[in-house]
Order: structure tokens, then sequence, then C-alpha cells
């Protein structure tokens, strides 16, 4: 019944509107006011969960009573939490701005398919402006304005909250009921809702405004009260393998590898791994080698870069009771030289501890004009930083070996239609809006492969710039996406979901590599590679793969974990 009320509301927009902005005054305590609009946002404010429990069949409620009784306790439940706002001179700003919380978060809900967790809260809170920018479109304004605008209206020039020195026995009361309606409630929904919310947990997080405001106060007040985890450095034991001995007589060039930390690129998209289309036509041209079923540590950015780079694997990362030093430490530590460089929002921590740089505040006016639009670069900007990167490394450095990482925007949505040149815009019509649930699923699909056609031009003209490093260096280049992308299907866009329930379309991600002439050094076999790239692997390969290209020691090296280990001779440098 809240849904088929709340579906009816635009109707009753116009007398409201008339009512609300009357000049004469309601006198209402302040208990009921917060009353009124937990009212409001058990209903019109969470039409996403009343839709989707109406879609579920093992919530099965044809007169409505467990969605009426639902309801109570999240009007009650937002009772209490408003009321612990409701004193005077903060009650209207507060109560304003839960509103407008709860009003954006229901718009991105129901148009991308997200769920507002602490991972999609602490991704949100890391994503730059021109991204940011991108989500604001008409559609959330108007939802913003109509949800929230009017009954914040109404606070302020349609109601008003005396004081009154004896209401507090009274607003005690009505806390106490509203408990226990919550306690009696949650007795008469436990056999209905512990089974349903075991089988479909994103139910728990769209509660709104409730879901997102617990989802922040673990991002940003739990780090606060909480001890701070101690630092766990991981560098004891790094050293460099046997092959650097070689290296030093002459008969081996120092390495140079390039990691490239894909972003959002789904797997089952690469025209190496199969897909129908040529999202991948000059990395196939260059005869890398891509792994077909790679699965990501986490769906959003700021959960599986750290994830790729620790030593601890998936498991070990998610558990841990310590911040640890990464791959990027390690290998530093031995000898070789370390750059980041960016065209995102950021390294999430892992280059902490190494120089790196953002290539667009490092850029040339000309680089920037080629490349730059809109506040944002198309990775390509890249390119031309290389050999300045590789050039600040110090002279000791380069001579024994070089990383150089980058982060690329890649396929970062939801302005798809950004991250390609128009010579990389193969697919058309395309979607030339970041609001994509307004756009057809072909044409959503099309800006995409797109997006990937540009991604396959970047990593085929670093593999070129890499080429040309062959007399001083023995290059290569690896390639992993961090997690993938909902394209529309089931209704669900973006990516940021929960582990647990997110499709494979956000776990699914590319594994490429070129190995250019650096693993000569390990006696690495490419055809022996070659006839195992149907073999599944996880980002916990991550860590131990490049350890082994680079011929580097420590004693978190698993050879059981590297991708290449099985082709490469079996020799002390791998203890």
């Amino acid at each position: 019944m809240i849904a088929v009320a709340a579906a009816k509301f635009p109707a009753l927009i116009p007398a409201l509107a008339g009512r609300l902005c009357r000049p004469s005054l309601l006198s209402l305590p302040p208990r009921t006011v917060a009353l009124l609009l937990a009212l409001w946002c058990a209903g019109p404010l969470n039409l996403t969960l009343w839709h989707k429990l109406s879609a579920l069949e093992d919530f099965a409620d044809p007169w409505a009573l467990k969605r009426l009784t639902l309801g109570g306790l999240i009007a009650g439940a937002t009772f209490v939490w408003l009321m612990f706002w409701s004193w005077p001179g903060l009650r209207r700003p507060a109560w304003s701005l839960h509103l407008l919380l709860a009003a954006s978060v229901q718009h991105f809900m129901r148009s991308y398919g997200i769920v507002m967790d602490s991972s999609m809260l602490a991704n949100s809170l890391h994503t730059n402006w021109t991204e940011a920018w991108a989500l604001v479109t008409p559609a959330l304004l108007v939802q913003v304005l109509l949800l929230a605008g009017l009954p914040i209206v109404w606070l302020y020039r349609g109601v008003q909250m005396p004081h009154q020195r004896r209401g507090w026995l009274r607003s005690a009361l009505w806390l106490l009921a509203a408990l226990i309606v919550l306690v009696g409630g949650s007795l008469r929904l436990y056999r209905d809702l512990a089974p349903l919310l075991r089988n479909h947990t994103e139910i728990r997080f769209m509660v709104n405004p409730l879901a997102t405001v617990v989802s922040w106060a673990n991002v940003t007040l739990k780090p606060i009260f909480k001890p701070k985890k101690p630092f766990q450095p991981v560098t004891a034991g790094a050293a460099l393998g046997a092959s650097y001995a070689a290296q030093a007589a002459g008969r081996h060039k120092p390495p140079l590898l390039v990691l490239v930390v894909g972003e959002t690129a789904r797997g089952d998209h690469f025209g190496l791994n199969g897909y129908a289309r040529a999202t991948t036509p000059q990395l196939a041209q260059r005869q890398v080698l891509s792994w077909a079923q790679v699965q990501s540590c986490g769906t959003n950015t700021i959960a599986s870069v750290p994830c790729m780079f620790s030593p601890l694997g998936k498991e070990g990362y998610e558990g841990r009771k310590a911040e640890y030093g990464n791959l990027l430490d390690i290998v530093q530590a031995a000898g070789l030289g370390v750059r980041w460089l960016d065209n995102q929002s950021g390294c999430k921590g892992v280059c902490e501890r190494i120089p790196s740089a953002d290539a667009q505040a490092i850029a040339t006016p000309a680089q920037r004009q080629q490349w730059c639009h809109d506040g944002e670069c198309l990775d390509r900007l890249m390119l031309g930083e290389l050999d300045g990167q590789l050039a600040a490394i110090p002279a000791a450095q380069r001579q024994q070996g070089v990383v150089l990482v980058l982060h690329p925007m890649g396929s970062h949505g939801p302005a798809y239609y950004r991250r390609s040149a128009p010579d990389s815009k193969h697919f058309t019509p395309e979607c030339a809006t970041h609001v994509t649930s307004d756009c057809s699923q072909q044409d959503l699909v099309n800006v995409y492969d797109n997006s990937l056609v540009e991604t396959d031009a970047f990593l085929a003209q670093t593999i070129d710039w890499l080429r040309t490093q062959e007399q001083d260096f023995a290059p290569a280049m690896l390639y992993v996406g961090d997690h993938g992308e909902s394209l529309g299907e089931n209704g669900l866009y973006l990516h940021g979901l929960p582990y647990r329930i997110a499709p494979q379309a956000q776990k699914h991600v590319p594994w490429v590599l070129w190995p250019g002439t650096l693993q000569e050094r390990t006696g690495w076999r490419e055809a022996c590679n070659r006839a195992r790239l149907a073999q599944p692997l996880t980002h916990d390969a991550y860590f131990h793969t490049v350890l082994g290209m680079l011929d580097v020691r420590t004693p978190h090296y698993q050879r059981t974990l590297d991708a290449l280990a099985t082709c490469r001779p079996d020799t002390e440098r791998h203890l």
C-alpha cells in the first residue's frame, strides 16, 4: 500500500505545492514533524525498496501486510533517528540534509541499479570532480526538487515548531512507542526477513536514508574512533635475483616493465577473449597473450587496486589487522626504479612511498590541447610523458631496471562517450549522454565498446614506445583490469555492488601480457603459456606474477600463484 500511495505521489504535487507555499504556518511540535518526515521517507523516498520487494517471489505479500509492517519498521527507525537531530536551531537544516541525501541516493539506485553500501560510498568519496559532475543530470535535479524540495519548503514555510518546555515527556513517550514498534515489528517479521536478507543482501542497503547514514559512519567516523591499524613493512628480504648478476656481466639488459592498471574493463568485451566485436584489433596485431578467465578482487577501484598490489591476496587483504606495504615497495627496496603516472582519481594508497605524478598536471599546453577536453584527458596523453618519467628515475636505478605504473581513465562511466577519440568510435550509434538509463542497451554497449577500442590504441602505442627502448632495456607490458562494469543487464549499471551479489560483468576482467624481451632472462617459454591461456586466474596472482617477471626475491613470493611460473624453470632465484 505504501508503494501504491507513493506511486500516486506526482499527481498530488500541484495541490501540495499550493498548500506548502501559503504564508500561514501550521503549528506542530517537533516530534509530529519528525514523524511526518519519517513517513515521507518510508514511502516516496523508498520506492526502490518497495519495487524490489514486489518483484521477489520469496516475499509474497498478497495483502500487503508484510510491506505495511516493514514500512512501519522503517518509519519507526527513521523517526528515532530524526528525533536525535530535533534540537532547536539544528532540526531544520539537519532534516533538510537528510531529505536531500535520500532523494539523491534514490535517484542513483533507480537509475543505475547501485546500492549505497560502505564500499560504494568510499568509492564515491574518492571520485574526482569531473566524474562526479557527470552524474549531475536533469533527472537528478528534478527528483531532488520534488522529493526533497517540497518537504523542505514545508519545513521552512509551512510549519512552525514552537518551543515547549514540557514537551520533552511526550517526546520521550513517542520515542518509547517507536522503539516498541521496532521490537514488535522485528519479531513479527523475523521469520520472513532473516532468510530474505540472507538471499538478497542488497535489500539492507536500500533502506533510505538510514542505510546511507550507516555506510557514511562506517567510512568516515569509524576510522576516527577505531584505533589506526599499525603499518607492517614487507620489504625485509627484498633482493634482486640471479639474473641480475648476468645483467651486470653484460648478458642481460635492464628490465623495463610497464604495468597498466586497467580501469572498468570487462574481460568478456575484449576481442582477444573471443568477443564477437573487434574491440582489440591493434593488440591482436602485436601478438599479446590474453587470459580469458580472470576474476577481480573487488568491484570498484578503491577495493581492487590495493588488493592487487598486496601480498595478502583477497581473503587476507579484506581480513587484515594491519596495513601492509605492497608490491611496489618491494620492487623499490630491491633496487629498481619505480614511478606511478595517474590519469585517474589517485592510486588509492598504493603509491604512497614511491614517486608519482598526475598526467594532466605535468602535461604541456600542447598535450592538453590535443588530449584534454572539459577538465579530463584521454589516456593517450600519458604516452607523451613516458620519456620524461623514465628520465626522472635516478641513473643508478635505471641501470638496474625500471617499473612504470600507468593508471588510465579507461572505460570509467557513466560518461563513456568522453573516453574515446573520434578515431576510436567504431560502433555507432553510441550513447552520447551520461544518463545511461536513457539510452538503449545497444547504444550503451556501442559507446562502452568504443572506450575499449581507445584502450586498445593506448596499449598498442605503449607497446610501440617500449620497442623504441629495446636498445637500452629489456621491455614488457602487463595490463590487468581492476573491475568490470554493468551495462544495463538486469537493470544494473556502472559498478561497485557488494562482491557477493555483484554480477560477473563487474568481476570478470582482462589480463594481457606483451612479454617483449624481458622474459628471456628467466627462461620463460611463450608457447607453453599460450597453451594455458584458458586457466582461471584471480587478482591474487598479480603480486607474484610481477615479482616473477622481474626476478625479484622476497619471502612473500609464492610460485604457485605466479601465472607464468609453470612455463619457467624452477631455479633457486624463485625460492
